[in-house]
């Protein structure tokens, strides 16, 4: 067919749908045109910038009529920043765009159109919900700027405040950028690999108020540092733990493997579902304390533990949901590859007075393995892997153990279809899909699904 639209040139549509990154789906002609910052149900015009033969990209130049669902954001730098995609967009629908997302993914990369999938659970007020902050430095006219990169960019957008961001990240950036122009700080730049100070992270515990700055540098040490120390303290409520991270790497990986303390403790405590929990630098801690409640609460009540059970937790971290899940069975096995993890997650069983959790530093897929070879019979595995989802070698390894059920946490719709694809095809059947909302304004969205073994009612 001919393709009805050329680079360059300016096109009305109506947006009638949104795509995985959040940009609006409109058609000229038949023909389907990608539009970032374009909601649903908005008249627009737009320019086009790269033509295929399936579909056009193109950018928005102006809003004809806007969508019922367009709002103004309350963040002044919402359509520049690359943090919050749909910040413009009405938090109800926000909702149910994930749902759809989970169903789109589901339906077109698993090829399952037959699973339940139920309404996002979202939040009741969707602010401030943040306890981590990953903040890159930069210099800009001669002056420290702090913030989130731009959409597809390493431009700096700078900020004095994040409403999605818990407060006392705004505290820690009015101090660096004072700390950076009175002690003339070097800033990083990536282009030439000099420079001292990269990014600046923040962690909050929420329940407990503690916070955790970490300065990523390339080098050993920063200048001043007990003067920074005495600006983080006069300007951040809760201060706990100051830690140096250090990164020569040339590399976009924001963290390097190596901290070093300089003021307070090695690691701040928060607590969640009851428990308290040791958080380091490099430890994963889900970033929305309150969401990850109904989350992890979600998948225990899927797992219906009754204290009989034996759990295999893989992907287990700090050890969150193998220490929920230890208070309602008889045996956890946590499996998880970083073994500053694992130390955490030792730890944070013995604080909690839990004996019954056991944590194992390795490749769930070995460990598994050597499961199967000892005759260890485990009754649930509950799976919560990074956005890239499960190796196929652990799926394959999952599938091998047999459980009666796996209960699988994604943040990745598509990575999650295309497992629950392989599970399918492997004797296992989705029963039950529950998206969470753990990142408001944002495209990404959290699931919590019950796969159970096919004719397991017939067995029993």
């Amino acid at each position: 067919m001919d393709i009805p639209v050329k680079v360059d040139s300016v096109y009305e549509m109506v947006i009638e749908d949104m795509g995985s990154d959040g940009e609006g789906i409109g058609h000229v002609t038949g023909f389907t045109v990608f539009v970032p910052g374009a909601i649903i149900g908005d008249r627009i015009s737009a320019r086009i910038d790269k033509v295929s033969k399936r579909y056009a990209v193109g950018h928005l130049v102006s809003i004809i009529e806007p969508s019922d669902y367009r709002i103004q954001p309350p963040c002044p730098v919402a359509n520049r920043c690359g943090g919050c995609h749909i910040q413009t967009m009405a938090y109800d629908a926000q909702l149910a765009y994930k749902t759809r997302r989970v169903k789109d993914a589901l339906q077109r990369i698993g090829g399952l159109d037959d699973v339940p999938v139920l309404d996002t659970i979202g939040m009741e007020s969707p602010w401030r919900y943040r306890n981590k902050a990953q903040l890159p430095v930069g210099v800009s006219s001669g002056r420290p700027v702090m913030g989130f990169f731009a959409a597809d960019t390493h431009d700096i957008v700078d900020i004095n405040a994040c409403p999605i961001q818990h407060p006392a990240v705004d505290g820690v950036i009015k101090t660096v950028k004072d700390y950076i122009s009175r002690y003339n700080v070097p800033i990083y730049d990536e282009m030439t690999g000099k420079g001292l100070l990269r990014h600046i992270m923040v962690r909050v515990g929420f329940n407990s108020g503690q916070v955790m700055v970490v300065p990523v540098i390339n080098g050993d040490s920063i200048p001043y540092a007990e003067q920074f120390v005495d600006m983080l303290q006069q300007n951040v409520n809760g201060l706990t733990s100051v830690a140096l991270n250090i990164n020569r790497q040339r590399t976009n990986v924001i963290l390097g493997s190596q901290c070093k303390v300089i003021y307070g403790s090695d690691h701040i405590t928060d607590t969640l579902c009851g428990l308290v929990f040791k958080i380091s630098p490099l430890s994963f801690f889900q970033v929305n304390p309150r969401q990850t409640e109904v989350l992890y609460t979600k998948a225990v009540e899927y797992a219906a533990l009754d204290g009989t059970q034996t759990v295999l937790d893989a992907y287990c971290g700090i050890g969150t949901i193998s220490l929920l899940a230890a208070k309602r069975t008889r045996k956890v096995y946590g499996i998880e590859e970083v073994p500053q993890a694992i130390e955490d997650a030792r730890d944070n069983a013995h604080v909690n007075g839990i004996d019954n959790a056991e944590f194992i530093c390795g490749k769930a897929e070995e460990v598994i393995a050597g499961f199967i070879e000892e005759g260890v019979h485990i009754d649930v595995i509950i799976m919560d892997p990074p956005r890239k989802g499960c190796d196929e070698a652990f799926l394959e390894a999952a599938v091998r153990l047999a459980p009666d059920c796996m209960v699988y946490v994604s943040c990745n719709p598509a990575t999650l279809a295309r497992d629950m694809r392989f599970l399918c095809e492997h004797g296992y059947k989705a029963t039950a899909v529950q998206p969470v909302d753990m990142f408001p304004h944002t495209v990404h969205v959290e699931c919590v699904i019950l796969m159970q073994r096919s004719g397991l009612e017939d067995e029993k």
